[in-house]
């Protein structure tokens, strides 16, 4: 995909973040725009990277670094629900790791992957900024979930297909 490549729809979204901006410093809509480009297309391919690169201007490293170093862009598909679980010090402490190895043992997959259904997929996070909520994970990277027991897990496990019927 290259920034030619970009719907117009897309680049008159790029266009409002841009236009946020002082015209000398419009690299600064990068995360908006690559934020768009995963809402649109569900995850942030190479391609993607290029085209946000090109149409800011900037060298398509810069765009790899921001994409890499934020845990909310997608570096390839997910399942239609993807489950972030802290696994980060407040959270072990509460029992994060325990969490994760449940929701993983619960949807019979290892960390990272996806549901054979492509419902799900179980991942790592560094920190959420809910330690007292401990353990926490965040559900497509908007709704925060606390406290979560095995009870809790598998409940939510169970909401999350339900809606997806």
């Amino acid at each position: 995909m290259t920034s030619a490549a970009l719907s117009e729809t897309t680049r008159a979204r790029f266009a409002r973040e841009v236009a946020k901006y002082p015209p000398d410093q419009k690299q600064s809509a990068v995360m908006a725009c690559l934020a768009i480009v995963q809402h649109e297309q569900g995850w942030v391919s190479a391609e993607a990277e290029e085209a946000v690169a090109s149409y800011l201007g900037m060298p398509p490293i810069a765009v790899r670094e921001v994409t890499t170093f934020y845990n909310m862009y997608n570096q390839q598909p997910v399942g239609r629900f993807k489950l972030n679980v802290c696994t980060n010090l407040p959270c072990q402490l509460r029992h994060g790791q325990h969490a994760l190895e449940h929701l993983c043992r619960r949807l019979g997959v290892e960390e990272g992957d996806t549901t054979s259904d492509g419902l799900f997929t179980v991942q790592k996070s560094e920190c959420l900024g809910a330690c007292a909520d401990a353990p926490v994970l965040l559900v497509n990277d908007r709704q925060m979930v606390s406290w979560m027991t095995d009870a809790r897990l598998d409940d939510l496990v169970d909401t999350l297909k339900a809606s997806a019927k």
